[in-house]
This record gives C-alpha cells, sequence and structure tokens, in this order.
C-alpha cells in the first residue's frame, strides 16, 4: 500500500522479479470474520431467555450487512471523484495507519506477556 507496487501492477507496468504476487484477502474476514461472528455469539447470548434478543440481534445484523452493501456500492463513485491522486494518497495514509495498528498489537502483546513493562 505504501510502496507504489500496487499502482505500478494495476497501471500494466513491469515489477520487480523479487516481487511476491501473492494475494491477502483482507475484505471478507474483516466483514465476516472470526471476531464478527464472536461478537453475535456473544450478544445473542447475553440476550437473555426468549426470542427477543435473537431476533433484535439478527435484525442488526441484517442492518449492518445493508449498510456494508452500500457502502461497497458507493465505492466506484467515490474513487472516480477522488481521482487518482486521491486514491494514491488515502492508500497510503490509510497503509500508515495500518502499519501504525500494527506495531502497537505486537507491542501490547510483548507488554502482555511480561517481558517489558
Amino acid at each position: 500500500m505504501m510502496f507504489e507496487r500496487r499502482t505500478q501492477r494495476r497501471e500494466g507496468q513491469q515489477a520487480e522479479p523479487d516481487h511476491d504476487p501473492s494475494v491477502f484477502p483482507l475484505a471478507t474476514p474483516l466483514i465476516a470474520g472470526p471476531g464478527a461472528i464472536a461478537s453475535v455469539i456473544l450478544l445473542v447470548g447475553q440476550g437473555g431467555p426468549g426470542w427477543g434478543g435473537t431476533v433484535a440481534v439478527l435484525a442488526l445484523m441484517l442492518a449492518m450487512m445493508a449498510v456494508t452493501y452500500a457502502f461497497l456500492l458507493a465505492s466506484p463513485p467515490l474513487e472516480r471523484m477522488l481521482g487518482r491522486t486521491g486514491v494514491i494518497v488515502i492508500t497510503r495514509l490509510l497503509g500508515m495507519l495500518l502499519a501504525a495498528l500494527s506495531v502497537q498489537f505486537v507491542i501490547d502483546g510483548v507488554r502482555g506477556t511480561g517481558l517489558i513493562g
């Protein structure tokens, strides 16, 4: 995201020979991954006796699916509106944010083991 390789591939330019062409499918696991499934299970479990809590959780899940679908439908017009430069800027900005979050997760994990204070 941050080093222009994706943009080079999209434009048909030749990538470096040692470049790894593997694909990382992040969208599906983030939308309907283990965290989302565990959240639904926990919320249904906290709903109490009867079907009221379960129906409420399922209704909210369907509403979130509709919102997600609307965002996915809105992405091509938004990409056209931003233009090539805007998309590159946002991609790099989000890549930097993702890198910062990953470093923070590693630091939190190491701190949780007690190796650093």
